[in-house]
């Protein structure tokens, strides 16, 4: 979850409270202090709440939640007079522009390192990695509108963000850190997305680097912002997100007309919910009156509409508000849990053992006893970990998160042999031979299904030592498999081979390739096998219900 630095000085001049009385109710609104430093707390929030990335988005919750401001804040956006056109080559590229003006900002040293927190958290947090929104943030006094979004030639050249030369932007995915950190976004594009000015000067190469020519320092005191991406939902959030929380420090907010359309649109969501459904959800009496005042200390628009209803305005910044039940979980909130009185079930029940369970029991008996040691691998990954090392086509049914929390952990596994592969890379320093193991949940589109996969590495280690090992767990397990010829690139050709059932392929096993190898940087032969237990039979009981014991 990401980590947001919150300067006391700064953070008590936007609440109008004491840092430490700040720090006692700070967990109440959902995060948890990591660390408390003499000017500053590192304090980490859950990534369904973008809006509190910053500590300008932290002070405006804690006004409501200590009753210092409560109920919502309007926020009103004055037309710029500026504008931007989006060139239709981009709609196959990255087609989604949003943008504002920020006007008459004073942003001190506190306030500038919590604007490029916010940036980097929003792009890991809702962006993917940059993938899916990238935010760039402009000195608008050293540009001159109007605005274009194009489809530029890749030799098209100018000065990135921290150097003094210019660069073409396909030096910049080569030499320039930012390029090499996110080359993979764009380099099989057959052209760049890019920023400019009426007078041609580059603004951005989105979603790689700035120009230093808009470069943001504590002088500047008009910004412009944009965000492009993949996603309209994902960049409209992010542009809703930056703008309210530089409308803390003071500044006002201009709309841009993309191709003739203002942007942003800060205008709250309306809703009407009831006081019986959040009571039954919550278990606390509320009337529409008291349910409208817990509202308002979570910075709500709430009125009562009768004796039941609430009607409810929701801040633009809110993308998490989804369901009304996410409304009521506020509520909860503003109560505070604190508050709730402790209960025991009012249902008594005897827990069984779920059969999948038991069947991994006896995988895992297989495996230490031919010597290998389980390991616990995470079962979020990225795509570069399980596809592209693993020279393997990216699966369509993989399951992206919609709000990862880094690069690193962007989707669910569909494979679990990748993650021993890049245990074996985190142990390279560790003496040989290693033979570890590991068996649990993986999943394909809606299904969760379970996998068990085992790798050996050492300088001997082959293609009979796979095949041995595949041939153990199958006969243990009183299987009847054949075995065909792989075409699974992570495996050296003519030394490996799958399973087969009833026709259905199962698993796999063999010589990992050369250049798998290289990918995880492993200096010696590894031999792997993975399989999917479906192929098993026997009870499995309904998903997550285990069967009647004896069954």
């Amino acid at each position: 979850m990401p980590i947001i630095k919150l300067n006391y000085q700064y953070l008590e001049q936007l609440v109008g409270a004491d840092h430490e009385a700040i720090l006692q109710k700070l967990p109440m609104i959902g995060c948890e202090i990591e660390r408390l430093e003499e000017d500053h707390a590192d304090a980490e929030f859950f990534p369904d709440r973008p809006d509190l990335f910053s500590t300008e988005g932290v002070a405006h919750a804690l006004r409501g939640f200590l009753s210092i401001e409560t109920g919502l804040r309007d926020y009103p956006v004055t037309p710029s007079g500026m504008a931007f056109s989006v060139d239709p080559a981009l709609a196959s590229i990255r087609p989604y522009l949003g943008t504002a003006v920020i006007r008459d900002l004073n942003l001190g040293e506190a306030a500038i390192e919590s604007l490029m927190g916010l940036q980097e958290a929003l792009h890991w947090a809702v962006g993917r990695g940059r993938g899916k929104v990238a935010i760039g943030v402009h000195d608008l006094d050293t540009v001159t509108p109007p605005f274009r979004y194009l489809a530029s030639e890749r030799s098209r050249s100018f000065v990135p963000l921290d150097y003094d030369r210019p660069m073409t932007m396909e030096e910049i995915l080569t030499e320039h850190p930012k390029g090499r950190d996110y080359a993979h976004l764009v380099q099989d594009l057959p052209k760049f997305p890019l920023i400019v000015d009426s007078r041609g000067e580059v603004l951005s190469f989105p979603p790689i680097i700035n120009g230093e020519l808009t470069r943001v320092t504590g002088k500047t005191r008009n910004i412009l912002l944009d965000t492009t991406g993949t996603d309209r939902r994902a960049v409209m959030t992010a542009v809703r997100i930056l703008c309210s929380a530089l409308a803390e420090t003071g500044a006002g907010i201009e709309s841009v007309a993309i191709d003739g359309v203002p942007c942003p649109d800060l205008t709250p969501a309306e809703r009407v919910v009831t006081a019986s459904a959040c009571s039954r959800l919550i278990g606390i009496p509320l009337s529409p009156g008291s349910m409208a005042g817990l509202l308002g200390k979570m910075r709500f628009g709430a009125t009562p509409v009768d004796d039941d209803r609430v009607r409810v305005r929701v801040p633009c910044y809110r993308s998490d508000i989804m369901h009304d039940w996410d409304i009521y979980e506020d509520v909860a909130i503003a109560y505070g849990y604190d508050r709730f009185t402790p209960a025991l079930p009012r249902v008594f029940t005897i827990g069984a053992k779920h059969p999948v369970n038991i069947l991994a029991d006896t995988i895992r008996s297989i495996f230490t006893g031919m010597g290998y040691l389980e390991v616990i691998p995470f079962t979020l990954t990225n795509e570069r970990v399980l596809f592209t090392w693993m020279q393997r086509t990216p699966s369509p049914a993989a399951l992206h998160l919609k709000y990862p929390i880094s690069e690193e952990h962007t989707v669910i596994r569909t494979d679990i042999l990748p993650l021993l592969l890049e245990t074996l890379q985190a142990n390279r320093h560790r003496e040989l031979p290693q033979r570890i193991f590991a068996i649990g949940d993986v999943v394909e589109g809606k299904e969760t299904y379970q996998k068990v996969a085992a790798v050996s590495i050492h300088p001997a280690a082959d293609f009979t030592e796979a095949y041995a090992a595949t041939d153990a767990l199958t006969r243990e397990l009183g299987l009847s498999c054949t075995v065909t010829e792989s075409r699974d690139p992570a495996f050296i050709d003519g030394r490996r081979g799958d399973l087969v059932m009833d026709g259905t392929g199962r698993g796999c096993f063999g010589e990992i390739h050369p250049e798998v190898l290289s990918a995880f940087e492993l200096e010696h032969p590894v031999a792997a096998l993975e399989f999917d237990i479906r192929a098993v039979p026997g009870p499995r009981g309904q998903p997550g219900t285990p069967s009647p014991a004896g069954s």
